[in-house]
């Protein structure tokens, strides 16, 4: 079961919340990554195609933004065990945040 953080863990202005939940570089890299396509994604994946990422950062990482309710878990009992992770609504509602941050990207400095 998803849980999100308690009131009394996040700080009390909306824009201080949002930074609390996507305010670092790696967790604005993995919501970019799982908005880049329809299907859900593998740990090994999300490793690749995140340059730079080492993979205790991205598991905790991974971790925490699923406490936050910003991604989905699953895991599969298949023989090896299968693990995938998607956005959830909550994290999809953060796509105009991430396009808006990227479409800023494209122009700075130009």
């Amino acid at each position: 079961m998803l849980r999100k953080p308690k009131k009394e863990e996040l700080p009390q202005e909306p824009f201080e919340q949002a930074v609390a939940l996507i305010g670092n570089k790696w967790k604005l890299l993995v919501l970019k990554t799982l908005m880049s396509r329809t299907m859900s994604w593998h740990l090994t994946e999300l490793k690749t195609e995140i340059k730079g990422i080492d993979q205790t950062v991205l598991k905790v990482t991974l971790e925490s933004m699923q406490k936050d309710g910003l991604i989905i878990i699953e895991t599969f009992r298949d023989l090896p065990p299968r693990v995938e992770f998607s956005l959830s609504e909550q994290g999809e509602s953060l796509r105009p945040i991430i396009d808006a941050i990227e479409a800023w990207g494209e122009t700075y400095g130009h």
